[in-house]
């Protein structure tokens, strides 16, 4: 069985990583700062942003190819890649504009991307209840 779906949302986060991860590095460059952050607030943000992305895009993308391969429909998982890449980019966008405190966009990309992992992961645990009580084939 392929991952195309599954490859499809990883391919299009591993986009949005490296356009943070060029936000960082073009930051770095206009202030002079090879390490750290030199106590640049913009730089400090700008790091989270990319840094939260990574620390929460393994688990999410890892679900996401187990239950493409644990058969989830198409649909399903369409629905679920586009809620994580609108989840992570309103994310991105929220902890910018909201320089690090409450805005809406923060608030709903967590939301959306918590959702995903969750429901990704109660349907790979539901496949493994079901399956261990030979309810799958």
């Amino acid at each position: 069985m392929s991952v195309v779906i599954s490859g499809l949302y990883i391919s299009i986060t591993a986009i949005l990583v490296v356009a943070l991860a060029m936000r960082v590095v073009k930051l770095r460059r206009k202030h002079k700062i090879g390490i750290g952050d030199a106590d640049n607030r913009e730089l400090q943000l700008a790091t989270r942003v990319h840094a939260n992305l990574v620390e929460n895009a393994p688990i999410a993308m890892v679900l996401l190819i187990v239950a493409e391969l644990n058969g989830l429909s198409a649909v399903f998982l369409h629905v679920l890649g586009v809620t994580w890449v609108i989840g992570r980019f309103l994310h991105a966008v929220g902890l910018t504009k909201g320089r690090g405190g409450y805005h809406l966009g923060r608030f709903w990309g967590g939301l959306l991307s918590w959702l995903t992992i969750l429901i990704l992961a109660i349907f790979n645990i539901s496949r493994f209840i079901l399956g261990s009580m030979g309810y799958l084939a």
